[in-house]
């Protein structure tokens, strides 16, 4: 009995200790001082060439933040990298142009970005023909 009330007085001292850790987390991410709720962010600024590592400004009645922000280097720069888009599959290929295309469904726009709903891209068609499965 007594090793019973040993093991739940140490899993409350554990409860109550992870509760506290938390809270301290919560705190630390308020300490910035701003009450002001409605944040106008701006696009995320490279510190070099056009992708990798930069930053974000962002704007709220008359106090600015700068956040820390990451451009994928494979992203659509046509779109923006605060776009995110679902893609149908590659239609075939138009012998005209050579060309495949996609259309995407604005799925998310990231820090209040101005994206377009619908999307279309084009790549060039493949020249290699696929084979077929060996062994037929």
């Amino acid at each position: 009995m007594q090793v019973r009330s040993l093991f739940l007085l140490l899993a409350l001292i554990l409860v109550a200790a992870t509760a506290e850790a938390g809270k301290s987390k919560k705190e630390k991410a308020k300490k910035d001082g701003s009450k002001c709720e409605d944040w106008r962010w701006g696009p995320c600024v490279p510190n070099s060439k056009d992708c990798g590592l930069g930053y974000r400004e962002g704007t709220c009645r008359d106090e600015s933040k700068k956040l820390k922000c990451k451009i994928p280097c494979n992203w659509k720069k046509k779109f923006g990298a605060d776009c995110k888009y679902k893609f149908e599959s590659w239609g075939g290929c138009s012998a005209q142009t050579g060309l495949k295309t996609r259309s995407g469904i604005l799925k998310k726009a990231l820090y209040n970005a101005q994206c377009e709903e619908t999307v279309y891209v084009t790549k060039p068609c493949s020249s290699k023909i696929k084979s077929k499965a060996k062994g037929q």
